[in-house]
């Protein structure tokens, strides 16, 4: 590789984000920018051989065209996600490219935490006993051992959390309309999975196939006292079925480290923001819910695992052209 070092536009930069990027990065000249990636913002890359944005950025045919008029050649995502990229404004003209794994065992062990939030109430025990109030009434869970728990999506998160699961002596079902072969755990159809599971978690990716994959009709043929986990992408779960599931009982529980609108809100600090997403502030405000920022991947070994692929992908290129994890 040259000793130039080539020039790279960050956005939507967050310390923990810094951190191991600075530790790793040997080629290039990295420009940070809190910033999210915008319309606004594309000048920002002006000079910039590649871009690194995040989940959240805009990567739609307004920006793509943007970076191509500002001489940008590759986006490389530091996300595994990359359903915010219009691909087809991209096919041919700028690479784009992934971190498909990172850690899944963070996000799977993340989406148990949640369970066991949500199921035992540690998170309403914590603020009781901080106000000295040491009532048991209303804390009252139930034993996760013997339980069945359906799993909607069986890659390598997937997978984990049915290991974590089945650690703790329940019974799992799964769904994926591609199964893998050879699955020591046995695969139902969505509908008997529904129909089947105590507590449902969703480990899949968002496609226009899956998208609203929970909504009023598929919630229909769950358990009455449901537990739900998503720690996958927002828009698998329709907001208002879920907040109606939740009023009248069908879902008793919710466990959501994602939204399907959290672009404006997640990862900042909008505590101070008057106008606020209805929907958003209604299931924060249940009690049967406990939301989180979309924090499941966020753990020292992703981060680390994040820059090094990340930098990987540019070295590839930048040395000879190839294109590692290339979004299809």
């Amino acid at each position: 590789m040259s000793e130039k070092k080539e020039r790279i536009a960050f956005f939507d930069t967050k310390p923990y984000d810094r951190k191991w990027f600075d530790q790793l990065n040997q080629h290039y000249h990295i420009k940070y920018y809190e910033h999210k990636l915008t319309p606004d913002s594309i000048s920002l890359a002006q000079g910039c051989r590649a871009v690194i944005p995040f989940v959240n950025d805009t990567l739609d045919k307004t920006v793509i065209d943007g970076l191509c008029d500002a001489g940008v050649e590759m986006i490389a995502l530091r996300c595994a996600g990359y359903n915010n990229v219009d691909r087809n404004a991209a096919a041919g003209r700028i690479a784009v490219v992934r971190v498909p794994g990172y850690s899944p065992y963070a996000v799977a062990e993340f989406t148990m935490g949640l369970l066991l939030t949500l199921n035992r109430k540690i998170h309403k025990a914590y603020f009781r006993t901080r106000d000295f109030n040491f009532s048991l009434n209303g804390l009252v869970g139930f034993d996760l051992h013997g339980r069945t728990v359906g799993v909607i999506g069986t890659g390598k998160i997937g997978q984990i959390f049915i290991r974590i699961c089945r650690g703790f002596g329940m019974n799992v079902v799964a769904y994926d309309p591609y199964p893998l072969k050879d699955a020591d755990f046995p695969y139902v159809s969505l509908e008997e999975l529904l129909h089947q599971s105590d507590i449902i978690s969703l480990h899949c990716p968002l496609t226009e196939q899956s998208k609203h994959l929970i909504n009023a009709d598929t919630i229909a043929q769950m358990k009455d006292g449901v537990y739900l986990l998503n720690t996958s992408r927002g828009m698998l779960v329709e907001s208002e079925a879920l907040l109606d599931a939740l009023k009248n009982g069908r879902i008793a529980g919710a466990g959501l480290d994602v939204y399907e609108e959290e672009t404006e809100f997640f990862f900042e600090d909008r505590s101070e923001m008057v106008k606020r997403d209805t929907l958003l502030s209604l299931l924060v405000s249940m009690p049967n819910v406990v939301l989180t920022s979309h924090q499941a991947f966020l753990t020292n070994e992703a981060l680390h695992n994040i820059a090094q692929v990340t930098l990987e992908n540019l070295d590839a290129y930048f040395q000879d052209g190839t294109i590692l994890n290339q979004v299809q």
